[in-house]
């Protein structure tokens, strides 16, 4: 048996070696995305999509998981996470792209650039937040929006997409210096999927540098699946758009990072229904990487991760039956069911609650749907009460929304009705999971610190 073993270790070990670098690489994180959330999309795909297969990252043939803790604290936020997926080194929570005593760090895309590969960072949310800056800024705090996204011109990156930036809330002027700022770094600007779509119809070499945000943002992001937006930009469309870029710079070798933020902000709402639309949207994203795979199989490199836990969402909670497929009676995100009742409550003149119900029936399934119990409707009914005509009921804060009290009752209603428990609205210092297919992926397993991450991409490409 000793003998079987050795031998079939050092099969593996001939075999490591006989593969080829990697050439195309891409890199999912999915911000939030923990254990928990994968496992409840998949309930979801094999129960109400009723596929034979798992979802896409679940079939690739590693799976393993990573820590996430940072170098301040057991939980970390998306600062320090986002720097040690990006640069494969533990920093403080709030630093972007410096180690714990403020000495700015360099993300993995310097090395590739520096070996010839084209680099493309892309994300739902937005492109100078924590997870995409990690990969071209330097700062002691996220928050430094003024600091941050400039740094982006100068950074050699071929491809920048988001929802939008931070630096959109900053006014016009400021944002207007910053797209000054980028033009003159060699950035041809896109507004939208369709204004990028334009910049591949012109005639001669397609630019070398691009920047894309959303035409039609929704609260700093594209905006949530579950609320079908029309014409929203999406997570594969951003995909493609970076691929298309990378290709047209360098067709023999490129790096790409795609993150799916609207996980993390669907899941700091305790929204349950909206992260698994968003992971099944992600999935689209890393479908078109795996096209891609399929043509290129043994010089492509997919890896796909987290950066931490959101809201240790599980499925599976104290109570009686639930059922996954309540999810499709959802009809709306939480964060613009609490927007709406907030705006209907104060340009209503007499609210009824007769009007809400209505609106409970069409946009989360009540009593038509999901089976919403006497004692649950008596409690809406008093949250209805206090919210909209008295207004004594607090407020629910949580990283990316305020909601009022007959919001968060509602969705924990659906919640409950679905099987999803939540620990918290913030981050969970849970273990995040790890998938990879294609080129050398046979490095990324066993149990990971998120910081081995990067650094096994670069040994992926031969870069080492």
């Amino acid at each position: 048996m000793k003998r079987i073993l050795l031998s079939g270790m050092a099969a593996a070990a001939t075999l490591a070696m006989m593969a080829e670098d990697a050439k195309y690489v891409f890199y999912f994180i999915g911000d939030g995305m923990g254990l928990g959330h994968v496992n409840a999309t998949e309930v979801y795909n094999r129960d109400v999509l009723k596929s034979e297969q798992p979802i896409l990252m679940m079939t690739f043939p590693v799976a393993s998981q990573a820590r996430s803790y940072s170098a301040s604290s057991p939980i970390t936020d998306s600062a320090a996470a986002g720097t040690a997926l990006s640069t494969g080194v533990k920093t403080k929570n709030s630093m972007i792209g410096m180690n714990p005593d403020t000495v700015p760090v360099n993300s993995i895309a310097v090395d590739f650039m520096k070996a010839g590969y084209a680099v493309g960072v892309g994300t739902t949310v937005q492109a100078d937040d924590a997870t995409p800056a990690a990969w071209y800024a330097h700062a002691e705090n996220r928050g430094m929006k003024e600091t941050i996204a400039p740094q982006a011109a100068e950074s050699g990156l071929s491809f920048l997409a988001g929802g939008e930036f931070k630096l959109h809330g900053a006014g016009d002027e400021a944002f207007a210096e910053f797209l000054n700022v980028m033009k003159k770094g060699g950035y041809e600007i896109a507004e939208g999927y369709a204004a990028f779509n334009e910049l591949k119809k012109k005639g001669g070499k397609f630019p070398q540098k691009v920047m894309m945000y959303s035409d039609n943002p929704s609260g700093g992001q594209v905006g949530y699946t579950i609320d079908s937006i029309p014409g929203a930009l999406t997570c594969a469309q951003i995909t493609e758009a970076c691929l298309h870029t990378l290709e047209s710079v360098n067709p023999d070798k490129f790096l790409m990072m795609i993150e799916g933020g609207n996980i993390d902000w669907a899941a700091h709402s305790n929204d349950g229904g909206g992260v698994i639309k968003e992971i099944l949207n992600f999935q689209d994203a890393i479908n078109v990487a795996y096209q891609f795979y399929l043509r290129h199989p043994s010089e492509t490199l997919i890896v796909v991760t987290a950066d931490h836990d959101t809201g240790g969402m599980a499925f599976g909670r104290n109570g009686g039956a639930y059922d996954i497929a309540y999810a499709d009676a959802q009809k709306i995100s939480k964060d613009v069911f609490a927007d709406w009742t907030r705006n209907w409550g104060k340009e209503t003149a007499n609210p009824t609650w007769e009007e809400m119900e209505q609106t409970l029936k069409e946009k989360l399934g009540f009593w038509t749907t999901v089976p919403v119990s006497k004692k649950e409707t008596k409690e809406l009914k008093e949250l209805f009460e206090e919210t909209f005509i008295t207004k004594r009921a607090e407020d629910e804060k949580t990283l990316y929304h305020t909601f009022n009290a007959f919001t968060a009752k509602a969705f924990s209603i659906l919640n409950y009705h679905m099987g999803i428990g939540w620990t918290t609205t913030y981050h969970a210092g849970n273990f995040v999971p790890v998938y990879a297919i294609g080129a050398n992926a046979q490095y990324f397993t066993g149990s990971l610190n998120n910081t081995d991450i990067p650094q096994l991409i670069k040994r992926a490409a031969g870069l080492d």
